[in-house]
């Protein structure tokens, strides 16, 4: 059974425990309507506590677990209540199938041979279909398997009589089936995450630099203007290419996207891990720095520019491209997502009018 992959283990987490909420309720009315039956066919020589006591436990175990199931689902699904939500399955099944069992495993010795079928058939069936019910959790529903299933099939097994021994069989044969249904269903749910996870990763994901889009910046900047009590500044750039429209010209579009792909490569080397690198369309770039980062303090015009100097080899031709940036910090720059970018779009073009200005007198010097 291979580890669930990194990137899906939350997302795996949340849907399981949605999975094994929506089946409880008919594991509980399924195992609820078992009890009358087990009380009634229990051993007669066998203490009241067992025969009557175990069967009673049950049902308002039952009983309880549809009233906390009817509440919980009314809740929302939130990752730390499924980690919670799995680990109780996994505890809770284990001690009620052992509980279950111990009745099976005390009636079927105190019961003459030919009443044993009664206690096998309610305990397997009772296995089998909680075990089905808890298919989502691969260890809760192996493990209810293991302690309703195993001490019953040794008993047949052990009999001697050629009938309970050809029953046990035909169970171990229906287990073996029921564990690979669990673990192919198992795989399925992890190769569907994964499916999802890459089609969300090409739904954020610009696919000429690798970098991610307009759609991913939106997500992450709308997750920072999330309504806390915690809430940083987090600070968003804006970058435009100068000049990169005459090496385009010059040299083609596939030159100038293979340009596009080195300034991309510059840009994530500067910010690493410390920020968000997105690549909006044509030569405009966005780099967003989370509350959290070193870089909230830091020059970070300055370092992009720095990190463009060097010229670019692109199919053995040197390129200098040059880049304009705007800077702006929430929330003293803007409130929301619309003001934020504006401010940083006018200290864009305001870098711009100043490079050309700084340009002009150089050129006039130069033609004098």
């Amino acid at each position: 059974m291979p580890p669930i992959p990194d990137a899906i283990r939350d997302d795996f987490t949340i849907l399981r425990a949605q999975r094994v909420e929506t089946q409880t309720p008919l594991m509980y009315l399924m195992l609820l309507a078992t009890t009358p039956t087990a009380a009634w066919v229990g051993a007669a020589h066998v203490h009241w506590g067992v025969r009557f006591g175990m069967p009673a436990l049950l049902a308002l175990l039952c009983a309880l677990g549809l009233l906390e199931n009817a509440q919980s689902r009314r809740r929302r699904m939130s990752l730390r209540r499924a980690r919670i939500l799995v680990a109780k399955t996994n505890h809770v099944s284990g001690w009620v199938g052992s509980m279950c069992s111990a009745w099976c495993v005390v009636n079927w010795l105190a019961s003459p041979p030919e009443n044993h079928a009664n206690f096998a058939m309610i305990l397997t069936m009772g296995s089998l279909a909680t075990a089905y019910c808890l298919s989502s959790i691969r260890a809760a529903a192996i493990l209810n398997l293991a302690v309703g299933v195993l001490p019953i099939t040794v008993l047949m097994l052990s009999s001697g009589r050629v009938g309970e021994m050809a029953a046990a069989s035909s169970l171990i044969l229906a287990t073996a089936i029921l564990i690979r249904f669990i673990l192919q269903g198992h795989a399925m749910l992890v190769d569907l995450l994964q499916l999802q996870a890459q089609t969300r990763d090409l739904a954020h994901t610009d696919p000429l630099t690798g970098l991610a889009n307009r759609r991913a910046l939106d997500d992450q900047i709308a997750q920072f203007l999330r309504p806390s009590t915690r809430a940083r500044p987090f600070m968003l750039a804006l970058l435009d290419l100068d000049g990169f429209k005459l090496v385009n010209d010059r040299y083609g579009h596939a030159f100038g996207d293979k340009l596009l792909c080195s300034v991309a490569a510059r840009l994530s080397e500067a910010i690493g891990a410390r920020g968000l690198v997105v690549r909006q369309g044509g030569d405009e770039f966005a780099i967003l720095i989370p509350p959290h980062s070193p870089l909230i303090t830091a020059p970070l015009a300055d370092q992009l520019l720095i990190a463009l100097v060097r010229p670019h080899m692109i199919d053995g031709h040197p390129i200098t491209v040059g880049a304009s940036v705007g800077v702006a910090l929430w929330p003293a720059d803007g409130a929301d997502t619309d003001a934020l970018f504006d401010f940083a779009d006018k200290a864009l073009y305001q870098a711009k009018a100043e490079a050309r200005e700084a340009a002009t007198p150089a050129n006039d010097a130069a033609a004098a």
